[in-house]
């Protein structure tokens, strides 16, 4: 089958799925939208939810995030990893917001990688959910299925993400971003899952794929 094939009738089972689906982080806006997607990075969307209420109550704009002492942000983030940079970067970009933007959280991809903590995923999740511009985020899930579905070869996100771009429509990109990280999560883990009864990978993955995926993993070596 055809990679273009395979994500016709991938994007199918995804639409059937998850029709509209929803933003998985707390937000009310791009600039707290952007605050959330920050703090995800090696992070569970979990965690995040359940600290950024707290958070946004004292900085619910870049003005008054700027007004917080670091220590105050790293006392609401604490239980988040990488926190103490995290910290300082919610600081400093909400400073330069109000520096280089007037406060107001740019639709714009290089202005938005120019902030501190903010990469190429982070911006393009603000710009697609925030904005409603297409973008194609590739976050671990979406770089292991697409993998997983031989959508891309695997060599890293951001060839994963021109792969994703060339078969899905554009008009597509940012629901469907969303999609496939649900399907990852709620239907396709990355540990015992049996490739041969999954309603993608059954038919998606190869049969070296398979093979691969079966063989048991190495146990971690200790230190």
């Amino acid at each position: 089958m055809k990679c273009t094939e395979k994500a016709e009738r991938i994007a199918a089972i995804l639409d059937d799925l998850y029709p509209q689906p929803p933003i998985p982080l707390i937000h009310n806006d791009p600039f707290t939208l952007l605050i959330s997607v920050l703090l995800s990075a090696q992070t569970t969307d979990k965690k995040v939810n359940e600290v950024v209420p707290a958070l946004f109550a004292l900085g619910p704009t870049p003005a008054a995030m700027a007004e917080l002492e670091v220590e105050t942000i790293l006392e609401k983030i604490r239980t988040v990893g990488l926190a103490p940079t995290k910290a300082r970067n919610i600081r400093r970009l909400s400073e330069l917001l109000l520096e280089r933007h007037d406060g107001v959280v740019p639709a714009d991809f290089t202005a938005l990688e120019a902030l501190p903590g903010v990469g190429h995923k982070t911006a393009s999740v603000v710009m697609s959910q925030g904005f409603g511009v297409p973008a194609f985020p590739v976050d671990t899930h979406i770089h292991r299925l697409a993998t997983r579905w031989g959508l891309s070869n695997g060599k890293n996100v951001d060839q994963t993400e021109k792969d994703l771009k060339v078969l899905f429509p554009r008009e597509s990109w940012n629901r469907a971003h969303l999609q496939i990280i649900y399907f990852g999560r709620e239907h396709c883990p990355a540990r015992r899952h049996d490739l041969d009864a999954c309603a993608i990978c059954g038919w998606a993955a190869s049969d070296a794929r398979k093979a691969e995926e079966a063989q048991p993993r190495a146990p971690k070596k200790k230190r």
